[in-house]
């Protein structure tokens, strides 16, 4: 399958690997798309896993609505449950990195029942989140959230290919920091990422979908070398799953897990998934 279709919108859609086995759910961040997965993938089909990996809300040149109230946690969530749906599919493995990691979490917290396991990387539990920016140096590391919520001025500021942009692609292999900045000029595809952080004052003064605690086995990869997510919320995601709960931290490894660490990500995953697959 090619594309899905959810809300209105058309999804592109990585699915490879046996179509007879258990699905895993892969959600990208900013401003990546699906071949951020590339290195996770190929050993995961090797192990009987059908992976499906969408290109995400505003990264599908048919999938980028230009109102920032389209990319509420509400939304995004409802995309990965559209697409399950759409393969009639009971339920996955969820996985996610960076704002993909945050739907991951929604995904969790609202749809257990569709949940096999959940893994995040990076991204901590939005509670802790938030929980961090008054208790560490969480709020200086997320300045540019600020930054983002401009229309216009921080397109300038960020363009694909400028200072700013290269300073944002640091530490990731130079043919994937291509990839993305290649894809980030097309037409109207920085706003619509971008939207993800313009929606967030929205989800936080009024919240379209709750984030409770996590009930489902649960896997949290780290990098300790983070520049925009901290150790303080790292650790204080653990206070809100209550499922069985993993906390991996990878020692000199920054925010591009998938890019930088797969074969980490793929002895985590596994690791997680045994005795999880029906």
């Amino acid at each position: 399958m090619r594309t899905f279709a959810h809300d209105g919108l058309v999804f592109d859609l990585k699915d490879e690997g046996p179509e007879d086995g258990f699905p895993i759910v892969f959600l990208h961040g900013f401003p990546q798309d699906s071949t951020s997965w590339d290195g996770v993938v190929d050993p995961l089909h090797e192990h009987g896993f059908r992976t499906l990996a969408p290109n995400m809300r505003g990264y599908s040149a048919t999938a980028r609505p230009p109102s920032a109230k389209d990319y509420v946690a509400a939304k995004t969530v409802g995309d990965v449950i559209g697409l399950l749906d759409a393969l009639d599919l009971e339920k996955a493995h969820i996985v996610g990195h960076d704002w993909g990691g945050f739907v991951a979490w929604g995904v969790g917290a609202a749809h257990p029942d569709r949940v096999e396991t959940l893994s995040v990387l990076s991204t901590p539990h939005p509670a802790a989140l938030r929980r961090s920016f008054v208790t560490s140096t969480q709020g200086l590391r997320s300045w540019y959230m600020g930054m983002f919520q401009v229309p216009w001025v921080s397109e300038q500021i960020i363009h694909p290919g400028g200072p700013a942009w290269s300073q944002l692609m640091r530490g990731l292999p130079p043919h994937q920091a291509a990839h993305y900045t290649d894809r980030m000029r097309q037409r109207g595809a920085l706003s619509a990422a971008l939207n993800w952080y313009r929606a967030l004052p929205r989800d936080m003064v009024r919240p379209s979908l709750p984030m409770h605690r996590i009930s489902v086995p649960t896997l949290y990869i780290w990098g300790e070398n983070d520049p925009a997510l901290g150790r303080a919320a790292a650790e204080a995601t653990a206070d809100y799953v209550t499922g069985d709960y993993i906390f991996t931290q990878l020692k000199g490894v920054g925010h591009w897990i998938p890019e930088t660490a797969p074969d980490a990500v793929v002895e985590g995953l596994l690791d997680r998934f045994t005795d999880r697959v029906p």
